[in-house]
C-alpha cells in the first residue's frame, strides 16, 4: 500500500467517523436545539472526505466538485442553523425576540 493510499484512507475513515458522530447526536439529542450542535461535526466530515479524494485522485474534476460540495457546506451549514433555531422560536414563541419576563443573559463590553 502505497503512502497516498494510507493517507486517504485514513482522511476518509475520519470523515465517516465524523459523519457518523452527527448523525448519533442529531438522532438521540432531545430537542431540536441540542441536535442543531451537530451540524458542525458533519460540515468537518464533508471537508476530510474532500481531502482524500484530493489525495486519492489528484488534481480532477471530481476533486474540484468535492472541493465547491465542502466549501457549500462550510459556508451554508452556519445560515441554516441559525434560520432553523430561529424559526423554530418563532414557532414557539410567536417571535424570535425575548418575551417579557423572559431571563436573557447579555454580556456588557
Amino acid at each position: 500500500m502505497s503512502a497516498t493510499t494510507a493517507i486517504s484512507y485514513a482522511l476518509l475513515a475520519a470523515g465517516v467517523g465524523f459523519a457518523l458522530f452527527a448523525v448519533t447526536g442529531v438522532t438521540t439529542m432531545g430537542d431540536l436545539y441540542s441536535r442543531l450542535h451537530y451540524l458542525a461535526p458533519s460540515t468537518l466530515a464533508a471537508l476530510l472526505i474532500a481531502a482524500a479524494i484530493w489525495v486519492r485522485e489528484g488534481p480532477s474534476m471530481i476533486a474540484l466538485q468535492a472541493t465547491l460540495l465542502a466549501g457549500f457546506l462550510l459556508f451554508a451549514a452556519p445560515a441554516l442553523a441559525h434560520g432553523t433555531a430561529r424559526a423554530a422560536r418563532i414557532a414557539e414563541h410567536g417571535d424570535w425576540r425575548p418575551q417579557r419576563g423572559e431571563r436573557v443573559d447579555v454580556e456588557e463590553r
